[in-house]
């Protein structure tokens, strides 16, 4: 699997206030980021069912809302 790179636009409390949570887990806030970001696509997944290779970016699920 190929490791990519996404890049954020963050205000610099929330910034701060992710680094605190990360320091307090002992992560760093790539792996804080990192883990959050599991954490929701398990509750997605839970929800809706797992997503696959065979779901693309043209299958559009309804919106929450």
């Amino acid at each position: 699997m190929a490791i990519k790179s996404l890049s954020i636009r963050i205000d610099d409390k929330l910034l701060d206030q992710l680094h605190f949570v990360a320091d307090y887990e002992g992560r760093s806030a790539n792996s804080q980021i990192l883990v959050l970001i599991r954490d929701c696509v398990k509750r997605f997944e839970a929800e809706h069912g797992p997503i696959g290779e065979q779901t693309g970016s043209n299958v559009k699920l309804p919106r929450k809302g």
